[in-house]
C-alpha cells in the first residue's frame, strides 16, 4: 500500500511540466485523503549557518530541518528513520508565493513573521535570537501542517517536492512559470477602484479582513503593554525577596519567617520568564490570524481583478457591435474621428466597407469567446473562493476561541499562583 501511495504522489519532472507548463494538480474530491494523512511532517530543529549570498557577500542565516515519515509505517508499528532535508525561510516564502499564484481562490496559510513584531521591551527583536528562531520553527511547522491538511493544496506536486527533494526544488518551481501568472499590484489596484459589479459577499469579506487586522493589531499592542507591566510587578516581588532575605540576617526572632517569605517572593519573581514565554505562544497564534487578513484580501483582490477583466471584455464587445451596426446601416450615432472624416471626404468604397465589416465580425467572434472565457473564470473563482472562505471561517472561529480560552485560563492560573504566594508569605509572618 505504501508503494501505491508513493506512486500517486511522486511524478517525474516531465509529468510536472506537462500541458501548459503549470503545476496545477487535480482537486481532490471531498472526503479524499490529504497529504497529512499519508505523511507525518515536522520541522524538527533550526540551525544557524554562514555562507555567501547572491552578491558574494558573507551572511549568517538560519535553516530548518524538515522531517517526514510515511503514516502507513507508523500505523503498522514500524518506526523507520525519517527522511530529512534543510530549508531556508526564503524557500518557504517561495513555496507560499507559488501556492498563492497557482490557487488564487484559496486563503493560503501565512508564514510566521520574518522579524519580531509587537514585542514588549524585554523581548529581543533580533531575528537570530534563539527564542525567536524557536518560535518561528514552530510557526513554520504549523504552516506546513496547515497546507498539508488542505484538500486542494496538499495534493500539489510542488509541495511534495518541497518536502522530499532537497536539491533542484527551486528550478522545478521556476519552470512552472508561476511568476508570469502573478498579477501586478498596479492592475489589482486599478481593478479595485474601477470595477462596477463586484460580489457583495467579497466586499463584506474584504471589510472584515481589514477589521480583523485592525482589532488583532490593537490586541497585540495591548498585550505587549500588559507584558511590560506584568514583568515589572514580578520584578518588584524579586525586590521584596531580596529585602526580606537581607532583613532576616539582622533579626533573631523573625529571621526564619522573613527568610521563608523571601524565598516565596524569589520563586514567584523567577516564574515570570516561563509565564511570558507561554504568553508568546498565544501571541503567535493571534499573529497568524493577523497575517491571515492579508491572505483573505488577496482572494478578494483576485475576484475584483477577474470581474474587472470581464467588464472590460464586455464593454469592448458592445463597442465593436455598435461599430458593426453603424457600418452596416451607415447611421453614426456616436461621435468619432472616423465619422467626421467620412463627412468631410465622403464615404469609403464598398470594398473597404466590406473588408471592415468582415474584420469586425471576426473581432466580435473573438470578443464573444473572450467574454465567455472571462465569465466562466469569474464564476469559477467566486464558487471556489467562497467555499474556501467558509472553510477558513470555521477554522478561524475554532482556533481563536481555543487560543483565547487557554489564554484566559493561563491568566487565572497565574493570579491564583500570586494569591498563593502572598498566602504563604502571610503564614510566614504569622509564625514570627
Amino acid at each position: 500500500m505504501a508503494e501505491d501511495v508513493k506512486d500517486e504522489s511522486v511524478a517525474t519532472d516531465s509529468e510536472l511540466l506537462a500541458a501548459d507548463g503549470s503545476q496545477n494538480t487535480a482537486v481532490e474530491e471531498e472526503g479524499g485523503c490529504t497529504l497529512l494523512r499519508r505523511m507525518e511532517i515536522c520541522v524538527a530543529e533550526a540551525e544557524k549557518r554562514s555562507g555567501k549570498n547572491a552578491v558574494n557577500m558573507q551572511e549568517t542565516f538560519t535553516v530548518y530541518l524538515i522531517e517526514t515519515r510515511p503514516m502507513d509505517a507508523v500505523a503498522e508499528g514500524r518506526n523507520p528513520a525519517p527522511d530529512s532535508l534543510w530549508r531556508r525561510y526564503s524557500e518557504f516564502e517561495l513555496l507560499r508565493s507559488y501556492l498563492i499564484v497557482t490557487y488564487p481562490y484559496i486563503v493560503v496559510p501565512p508564514l510566521p513573521e520574518k522579524r519580531a513584531e509587537f514585542v514588549w521591551h524585554k523581548l529581543s527583536a533580533d531575528n537570530m535570537d534563539p527564542d525567536f528562531v524557536e518560535r518561528r520553527r514552530v510557526g513554520l511547522e504549523n504552516f506546513l501542517i496547515r497546507v498539508a491538511s488542505h484538500l486542494v493544496l496538499s495534493n500539489d506536486k510542488i509541495l511534495y517536492h518541497f518536502l522530499t527533494e532537497e536539491h533542484g526544488w527551486r528550478e522545478v518551481v521556476y519552470e512552472t512559470g508561476f511568476q508570469a501568472k502573478a498579477d501586478s499590484r498596479l492592475r489589482a489596484l486599478s481593478a479595485t477602484f474601477r470595477v462596477r459589479n463586484t460580489d457583495k459577499r467579497f466586499m463584506d469579506m474584504k471589510h472584515y479582513s481589514d477589521e480583523l487586522q485592525s482589532h488583532t493589531s490593537q490586541l497585540l499592542r495591548a498585550r505587549a503593554r500588559v507584558a511590560d507591566r506584568l514583568y515589572g510587578v514580578f520584578k518588584v516581588h524579586g525586590n521584596y525577596g531580596r529585602v526580606f532575605s537581607e532583613w532576616s540576617a539582622i533579626e533573631k526572632e523573625m529571621g526564619d519567617g522573613l527568610q521563608s517569605a523571601g524565598h516565596h517572593m524569589d520563586a514567584y519573581a523567577a516564574s515570570i520568564d516561563d509565564i511570558l514565554e507561554e504568553e508568546e505562544h498565544y501571541a503567535d497564534q493571534l499573529k497568524e490570524y493577523l497575517f491571515y487578513a492579508e491572505a483573505l484580501r488577496a482572494v478578494c483582490r483576485k475576484h475584483e481583478l477577474t470581474q474587472f477583466e470581464l467588464e472590460m471584455a464586455s464593454q469592448d464587445l458592445i463597442s465593436k457591435k455598435h461599430q458593426r451596426e453603424e457600418l452596416a446601416t451607415g447611421i453614426v450615432r456616436t461621435f468619432s474621428f472616423k465619422g467626421m472624416t467620412n463627412k468631410l471626404f465622403g464615404q469609403e468604397a464598398p470594398e473597404q466597407r466590406e473588408a471592415r465589416l468582415k474584420l469586425l465580425e471576426e473581432l466580435i467572434t473573438e470578443g464573444e469567446d473572450a467574454v465567455k472565457e472571462k465569465t466562466a473564470e469569474c464564476e469559477e473563482h467566486v464558487e471556489r473562493a467562497w467555499v474556501d472562505m467558509e472553510r477558513f471561517e470555521e477554522q478561524k472561529d475554532k482556533d481563536l476561541r481555543e487560543a483565547l480560552i487557554n489564554y484566559a485560563v493561563m491568566q487565572i492560573s497565574m493570579c491564583k499562583k500570586g494569591i498563593q504566594v502572598w498566602s504563604n508569605a502571610k503564614e510566614c509572618f504569622l509564625k514570627m
